[in-house]
């Protein structure tokens, strides 16, 4: 079992060797941007759902 093991371990780091040059980590020459486009339709819609229903409340006679 222990030789099965040894031998499994020794794929693994050689393996982990052969591809440890093809990886290469480099920091892009421009800077990130990152564009957010951000939704606010819900909030909008949440408050219009107060204000109607204050309005309702208010005015019940004529609803």
């Amino acid at each position: 079992m222990t030789g099965i093991r040894r031998a499994k371990g020794l794929v693994a780091m050689l393996g982990a060797i052969a591809l440890a040059g093809c990886i290469t980590l480099e920091a892009p020459d421009e800077p990130i941007v990152i564009e957010l486009n951000i939704n606010i339709t819900q909030e909008v819609i949440y408050r219009l759902a107060g204000d109607a229903e204050e309005t309702i409340d208010a005015n019940a006679d004529i609803f």
